[in-house]
């Protein structure tokens, strides 16, 4: 049992720990737009509550998403011509075969497994589990959930939107994958679920070197995972490309949502302590 003054856990933690990194609170949104969502969420969460707003929030994002893949899929039917992006993405393939060897091809194979249909999700459930017991909150199964739901569905409506055929399977390195190739899932996942990981992460570290290694684990990890899905020849470069854009963004949004989680909690302690300080006879 912990102490009810503990300020590593539940609201307290939160409103202690993750609105500020150094000290300093993060940027509020400079944008009008981000501002007027900001406003019209706080108005939300003081009705029904942070974590009804934040869920609402996400999922309004996850509608984004959609969008976001056929946006994704009209800009690549714009570039699929010789002199677009995706007339790197022969050259690349023939590159990565002539780097290929069974033992760097087992290695490598194991390594895109972590952020495949199995490993990610060991990992995603492991992570909230931990996070949200450790600091008695809902808020990591809540954004952990959100960024592995936003990456499948970005991964199954590109699929649906391209059905853009994967690379001969000559070119690739069992076992074989048959789904459409349009956006890589395992690139997607990498960036958002691990990012989302790390960020939790980093907003509980005290030192700047701890939260620079882990911010720099998990681009290194995104990045590494989304060549090896071109080395094995289980996708296009394109594909990988589009994984690592559309992930940074749903990534993006899931911060954001949590940075105006976390200003509702804020207004709504402020407000009951000027309540309470009004209330006391002294």
């Amino acid at each position: 049992m912990t102490h009810p003054h503990d300020d590593t856990q539940g609201v307290r933690g939160e409103l202690a720990q993750d609105t500020t990194i150094d000290n300093r609170a993060p940027r509020p949104p400079r944008s009008k737009a981000g501002r007027a969502v900001e406003q019209s969420v706080r108005v939300v969460g003081d009705k029904v509550g942070p974590n009804s707003a934040l869920i609402l929030l996400l999922v309004i994002g996850l509608a984004i998403v959609v969008g976001l893949s056929a946006l994704a899929a009209e800009i690549y039917e714009n570039v699929t011509d010789s002199d677009g992006v995706a007339g790197l993405d022969q050259p690349l393939l023939d590159y990565a075969i002539t780097l290929r060897a069974p033992l760097a091809d087992m290695l490598i194979t194991a390594y895109t497994d972590i952020a495949g249909q199995i490993g990610m999700p060991i990992i995603a459930v492991a992570a909230l589990l931990i996070l949200s017991i450790r600091r008695r909150s809902w808020t990591p199964v809540i954004l952990i959930v959100a960024a592995g739901g936003g990456s499948l569905l970005m991964t199954v409506a590109g699929k649906n939107l391209i059905g853009r055929v994967r690379p001969d399977q000559a070119e690739a390195v069992p076992p074989y994958e048959h789904s459409a190739s349009f956006p890589s899932g395992h690139t997607l996942n990498a960036v958002a679920v691990v990012g989302v990981i790390a960020y939790l992460l980093i907003l509980r570290r005290q030192t700047k070197r701890a939260r620079v290694l882990i911010a720099l684990g998990a681009v290194v990890f995104a990045i590494t995972v989304g060549i090896s899905r071109v080395y094995l020849g289980h996708h296009w470069f394109t594909d990988v490309l589009a994984g690592w854009v559309l992930g940074a963004a749903w990534l993006a949004f899931v911060i954001f949502a949590h940075r105006v989680y976390l200003s509702i909690r804020e207004h709504r302690h402020e407000r009951r302590a000027a309540l309470d300080s009004a209330n006391d006879p002294q």
